[in-house]
């Protein structure tokens, strides 16, 4: 029986000689079902973070793993860490098959190549510190489940995003994570809906793994890099809301630190070497961080 992925379905026949207006409800319908189909997987979502928080917190790695439209979805949401989290690159790592080099496209026959995906894992001595994640929209993809299963067998934490059921993805993870899209519109064309699903299933699971990891201050990210104007001003407007001072005040906070949480920490009465002390003992967390401090900014933890 085929993949679910991969089927055709009898509603859609005769697509291409539909009205535009037509096409358009077709795939607007397919990609709210995929996201509908979220839900039921978050659970399994909300285990596999929490797994994955334990590994972490000793300086393991999130290591992405794809092949296709796939991987670049997978390669996006690793990307975006670092200038929204500040995530470290070097605990940070992904592997698409064929490599990120994109200006010939996408290199479809890598998919099929398990032992350039083991090679890969084993250049960069995975080992039970870190968090793989494996995204395959049929969860067949060979390059795909070779990362895991060499992932898995190294001691990794290992968590697979897929839309078919009992795929072999799924079952080469310790955290299978299933999203199943059914059909697509277009037969087979898992960029669309099923793309959709990794995506949504993606962001869920970074920004919830770094909110408990302490990259987040209510709903603030704090850990924003003010690397141009725009996010200066963002990053400044942060330091104002939990420290409740002038804009004036938390500009010139945030110049002299250069970041929100040493700001509001600065402002909060722990200013220079022992507003970085605090936040390292902390672990990252500014409300913890906070909880030793005495100046204005204190009562920000307490609201």
């Amino acid at each position: 029986m085929p993949a679910a992925t991969e089927g055709a379905s009898e509603r859609f026949r005769g697509l291409d000689r539909w009205d535009t207006a037509d096409i358009l409800e077709a795939l607007w319908a397919g990609q709210s079902r995929a996201v509908a189909a979220c839900l039921p997987a978050l659970p399994a979502v909300g285990r596999a973070i929490d797994d994955a928080l334990t590994r972490l917190s000793s300086r393991g790695r999130l290591i992405y793993v794809g092949a296709g439209s796939s991987g670049l979805i997978a390669a996006l949401d690793a990307l975006e860490l670092g200038s929204t989290f500040d995530w470290p690159a070097e605990r940070l790592a992904i592997v698409l098959a064929g490599g990120m080099d994109f200006s010939r496209g996408l290199d479809s026959g890598a998919e099929d190549d398990p032992a350039a995906a083991r090679a890969r894992l084993r250049d960069l001595n995975c080992g039970p510190a870190d968090v793989v994640i494996g995204v395959s929209a049929s969860g067949s993809s060979r390059f795909t489940v070779a990362a895991l299963e060499e992932a898995r067998a190294a001691g990794a934490l290992t968590i697979a995003v897929a839309c078919n059921a009992d795929s072999a993805l799924l079952r080469a993870a310790l955290h299978p994570v299933l999203v199943e899209t059914s059909a697509e519109v277009i037969g087979g064309s898992t960029r669309l809906g099923a793309g959709t699903a990794q995506k949504v299933i993606l962001n869920l699971f970074s920004t919830a793994l770094m909110v408990r990891s302490g990259a987040v201050f209510d709903n603030l990210m704090v850990n924003v890099r003010p690397e141009n104007e725009k996010l200066r001003q963002r990053c400044a407007a942060m330091v104002g809301r939990i420290a409740g001072c002038t804009p004036e005040t938390a500009a010139d906070a945030l110049a002299r630190t250069g970041s929100v949480k040493l700001a509001v920490l600065d402002l909060a009465g722990a200013d220079g070497a022992s507003a970085g002390a605090a936040l390292g003992q902390a672990g990252g967390n500014l409300r913890t961080a906070l909880e030793t401090c005495t100046g204005p900014a204190r009562r920000a933890v307490d609201e």
